[in-house]
């Protein structure tokens, strides 16, 4: 029998997939609803190493590696964390996959390591193994050019598997994503333009992601200024009334409520107005609730599913990497059901535009679907009303929703946190990083989707990201 040194040299000449050991537990198959008991009852004690490329590797390891002439082990375990609200434990935010990508590229490139394996591995810890799979998916999807499925397969190599990621409700849940959504969900978003790395502000994401510097409680006027910087001309308020909304309107914002009770589900008339909204907006649009994580979330992922025939599993999970925590509970199957009719609905949306500019219509689309009632909320007509209380948050226990507890957890984790921020710690690495990045968003040549106000002046040819940002803070 080799030494456990000698089979790591031996290693390098090995085949792409190559399992140490064998495993005598049954692989298990895994669904949306199996228990969180039988998703942790997975047992691989067996290292396993899994070829990404010639000089990239990712592996599981039960005992820590020793890195050799020849050989660099690395592991973002407790570099890269994800910060849970209860037993959410993924994946990781977009931000922490940037980090990662300029981390790999930067040792794939080090000079001191240009002849040496890079070996990304993570230990025993379940979750951890799940967000490491996740990093490198990414890597391989974003700058590897391999599709979801060839990237999940490479992952899943012999029996290997790894826990799906749950919302962040507390108590059980009934509903997962798996790497596979995650991959398609980052594909897609290079696809249609959400995400390109080469103009990606790390800085100013994790600024703003990162609780411990902002305040709950900041007047409207505190945000004019950021709105009108990045092109903001609509508000959609979902929680109960807190501010006057005149104090934007009198800004020159455009400004909706569109009331639903923390936790739960729109209704369709909700979810046809939200829809209405953002197709007409002239700039960006802020989405807000208490939180902003379950309500503007599933909301957000309700346009995504419309406009971009996203499935429910994929826009949650890009939603999620971008604002983690986001939908939540029962909005998770409530978007499984509105699914297909949302694909239809943007079906007619498109072949609506696309005869618009053949010049078959005249008249500009008022409304995207027969015998839709007209449900604006307009400024203009209810500036002097009394908003309508049609909830109220004070139903809840103790007077606390939701969105409070959640809003809670996460500032009082991160004001106990003594760690150092992630904008200090690779900071040298992301400088480097950002002077040699190239253009991946993969966008190139593909038709964007227009607003319906849009398309009355200008061609398809219009980026729908910058008419239709959503800001999911």
């Amino acid at each position: 029998m080799k030494r456990k040194s000698e089979r790591r040299q031996s290693w390098a000449t090995a085949p792409p997939c190559s399992r140490r050991g064998s495993s005598t537990s049954p692989s298990l198959k895994k669904s949306r609803s199996s228990t969180s008991q039988e998703l942790y009852g997975l047992d691989q004690q067996d290292d396993l190493y899994l070829d990404i490329t010639d000089r990239l590797c990712f592996a599981i390891l039960y005992s820590r590696p020793k890195s050799s002439s020849s050989i660099h082990y690395f592991s973002i375990d407790n570099e890269l964390e994800y910060e849970s609200f209860y037993a959410d434990f993924g994946p990781l935010n977009l931000a922490m996959v940037y980090r990662y990508c300029c981390k790999i590229n930067k040792k794939l490139k080090t000079v001191t390591m240009i002849r040496k394996k890079i070996i990304h591995f993570t230990g025993s810890d379940q979750r951890k193994q799940a967000n490491a799979a996740f990093l490198v998916g990414c890597y391989m999807v974003i700058y590897l050019g391999r599709t979801p499925e060839e990237a999940y397969r490479i992952l899943i190599f012999g029996d290997t598997s790894y826990i799906p990621f749950r919302d962040a409700a507390y108590g059980s849940c009934s509903f997962y994503i798996t790497l596979l959504d995650c991959f398609h969900a980052v594909k897609k978003a290079m696809l249609y333009g959400f995400l390109n790395f080469s103009s990606f502000n790390i800085n100013e994401y994790e600024y703003y992601e990162y609780n411990q510097v902002g305040y709950h409680q900041h007047s409207p006027e505190s945000y004019i200024t950021y709105f009108k910087s990045h092109n903001v001309t609509t508000i959609i308020r979902l929680n109960k009334r807190m501010y006057d909304a005149k104090r934007f309107t009198n800004a020159g914002f455009d400004h909706y409520d569109l009331f639903f009770a923390d936790g739960s589900t729109p209704t369709e008339a909700i979810v046809k107005e939200f829809l209405d909204i953002c197709e007409n907006a002239e700039g960006a649009i802020a989405v807000h609730c208490k939180a902003g994580l379950g309500r503007t979330g599933t909301l957000i992922a309700c346009y995504m599913m419309k406009h971009y025939r996203m499935t429910a599993a994929e826009t949650i999970a890009w939603v999620r990497i971008c604002r983690p925590g986001s939908v939540i509970g029962p909005q998770q199957q409530f978007l499984v059901m509105k699914q297909a009719s949302l694909w239809l609905e943007g079906d007619y949306f498109r072949q609506k535009l696309r005869n618009q500019e053949n010049g078959k219509h005249k008249t500009a689309v008022s409304k995207l679907l027969l015998a839709v009632d007209d449900i604006s909320i307009n400024g203009a007509e209810n500036e002097d009303k009394q908003e309508p209380e049609l909830y109220s948050d004070d139903d809840e226990i103790n007077g606390v929703t939701q969105g409070d507890r959640l809003r809670a957890v996460k500032s009082r984790r991160q004001s106990k946190s003594n760690a150092v921020p992630l904008t200090v710690i690779l900071q040298s690495s992301v400088q480097s990083c950002k002077t040699s990045e190239p253009n991946i968003s993969g966008s190139a040549g593909i038709t964007k989707r227009t607003t319906r106000s849009a398309s009355r002046k200008s061609s398809l040819k219009s980026p729908a990201i910058s008419r239709t940002k959503t800001v999911l803070r």
